[in-house]
């Protein structure tokens, strides 16, 4: 009875539970008893990770003062130049796609694409129409959009306004040039 009260002060059971989770800890750990203390390296004041290097000679002191003379135009040859002298591959750029770059790089990748892409959908544009053939435009945008009278009007009426779109770039100067034939003037976008 007595031994079972010193137990119980001596909180046996949360010492074995520490010493437990040591020796879970040390026994994941190759290599590392539980008594060694990490090294603590102490590096040098002035740290070079690559080593002492000679100094340059003579002959690169000289060239790197020719260097610093040149133009701006000039030292943007040096590269180029040497490549090709060397012979080493022609520097190619990176692809991004696949890569979020932001906001900023984005905008500009797809400004690029959409220039290499050829349209192959047009839209057609009333910009303006004679108001003494304005009947005969209400008349021909009815005939290509299918709409009522008073809605081919009210088109009509707020021009500049896109009357076609998703159109083929034959289809698109087909109803440009019966446009022009009315009297009106219409583009292509």
């Amino acid at each position: 009875m007595h031994f079972i009260k010193h137990l119980r002060n001596l909180h046996v059971r949360s010492i074995f539970e520490k010493k437990y989770v040591l020796s879970q800890a040390c026994c994941l750990q190759t290599g590392v008893s539980q008594n060694t203390k990490p090294k603590k390296y102490k590096y040098p004041s002035v740290y070079d990770p690559y080593g002492s290097r000679p100094a340059p000679s003579e002959k690169v002191n000289q060239l790197a003062e020719q260097i610093i003379t040149l133009t701006a135009e000039e030292r943007a040859q040096i590269g180029p130049a040497l490549r090709e002298i060397l012979k080493h591959p022609k520097l190619e750029k990176i692809s991004t796609e696949g890569l979020d770059l932001g906001a900023a790089a984005a905008g500009t990748n797809t400004q690029a694409e959409e220039k290499k892409e050829e349209k192959t959908a047009f839209d057609v544009k009333l910009e303006k129409f004679d108001a003494t053939s304005k009947l005969k435009v209400i008349k021909e945008v009815r005939a290509l959009t299918s709409l009522g009278l008073k809605e081919a009007k009210e088109l009509v009426e707020k021009a500049p306004v896109v009357l076609k779109q998703g159109l083929t770039k034959e289809e698109a100067e087909g109803i440009i040039e019966k446009i022009k034939a009315a009297g009106g003037a219409a583009i292509m976008e």
